[in-house]
């Protein structure tokens, strides 16, 4: 609901110029939480690390319309990023909890085809909100999604069987805590693909402005929509044939998407890419947490699911800061930020094809 908005939201408080930082500085504390959601979602439960996130997402979109000055937007930009820091985690892991390996690709596909359809309506809802009424009605619609959220994980079992109660040692992050090796390479593939998905959210609305769509939400919710309608089909591909090869086919599409919207002038061209993205993004996911899970340590699915997160908030962080930087209000330089996204997917589809992977025992 509220990215397409946060450009012309930051532009009124006198920061246009910092739009490259709307993403990237949510991913930071997003990033930087991972190993305390991970290792908490490993200790006192589930449950409990997801009624973090949605609390501070609620407590977050109350706050906005309460800001004057851009230091405070930046401020609470950082401290919204807390709530895809946690949430996700703890989702994950639960279904790691609950759903068979030879079933994971597609109760992955399943999550994200929830999460999908959040984000395919959000962006719609939240323009048309903004337009009948005013952005202040967007944060407040925003935060009552979060309440909601939170009474509907109020009434979920928790289903980690070892957990512990809350102590100061739950937060005390070790080395070990840091980063799973058992999934290093879905956490590279994460990256390379990352960093495209954070282009795209810094330079979207821009884009669509560029080639005269005036809602700047309908280019989000056909890139949403597409990935909705492939992400249980791939999940269970991933399931019957394996990760890497639909891993395969997603990254490819990534590739012939970024290029297509990267050589677009008109809004069908633009609409195109963003669909065929869309198509790859959905399959990639699911995918990458499907498989990530399949490789952590059992008593360790956070820290390994947590891993996979860290470099997906740095990819869409690096990817939406650089982004921002190259592209620097001047549209001639959507050519050049789109074919930087194109080549480093592009070395995710390379690795893939002629790289060495590791094969889960479950598959």
């Amino acid at each position: 609901m509220l990215i397409p908005e946060l450009p012309d939201y930051l532009t009124s408080l006198g920061g246009g110029e910092y739009k490259g930082l709307i993403i990237a500085l949510f991913t930071v504390t997003a990033l930087l939480s991972r190993p305390f959601s991970g290792k908490l979602a490993d200790s006192i439960g589930r449950v409990p690390v997801m009624l973090f996130g949605a609390g501070v997402c609620l407590a977050s979109s109350l706050i906005y319309p309460l800001l004057t000055t851009v230091s405070g937007f930046m401020m609470l930009r950082l401290v919204h990023g807390f709530s895809t820091g946690f949430t996700p985690t703890g989702q994950a892991a639960f279904l790691g909890d609950i759903v068979p390996a030879h079933k994971r690709g597609e109760a992955m596909g399943l999550l994200g085809t929830a999460g999908t359809v959040g984000m395919a309506s959000g962006p719609a809802l939240g323009g048309a909100l903004a337009n009948l009424f005013s952005l202040d009605v967007v944060f407040y619609t925003s935060s009552l999604f979060g309440l909601l959220s939170m009474i509907i994980l109020l009434n979920i079992k928790e289903t980690h069987s070892g957990r512990k109660q809350f102590s100061i040692d739950s937060v005390k992050i070790q080395r070990h805590d840091l980063f799973e090796p058992l999934v290093v390479v879905p956490c590279i593939i994460m990256f390379l693909y990352a960093y495209s998905y954070g282009t795209i959210f810094t330079l979207l609305p821009d884009l669509g402005a560029y080639v005269s769509i005036r809602n700047k939400g309908v280019l989000f919710t056909f890139l949403t929509v597409a990935s909705l309608l492939v992400r249980l089909v791939a999940g269970k591909a991933s399931d019957r044939y394996g990760r890497v090869p639909v891993l395969k086919i997603s990254t490819f599409l990534l590739v012939l998407s970024l290029l297509i919207i990267g050589l677009g002038n008109t809004p069908w061209h633009i609409m195109l890419g963003v669909t065929i993205y869309g198509v790859g993004q959905g399959m990639t996911s699911p995918t990458l947490l499907a498989w990530a899970t399949d490789l952590s340590d059992q008593n360790f699915k956070g820290r390994g699911i947590s891993s996979l997160y860290i470099f997906m908030e740095a990819g869409i962080g690096i990817g939406a800061f650089a982004s921002g930087w190259i592209y620097g209000n001047d549209t001639d330089q959507f050519f050049l930020t789109f074919l930087i996204s194109t080549l480093l997917s592009l070395v995710a589809f390379l690795y893939l094809m002629f790289g060495k992977r590791p094969v889960p025992a479950s598959l």
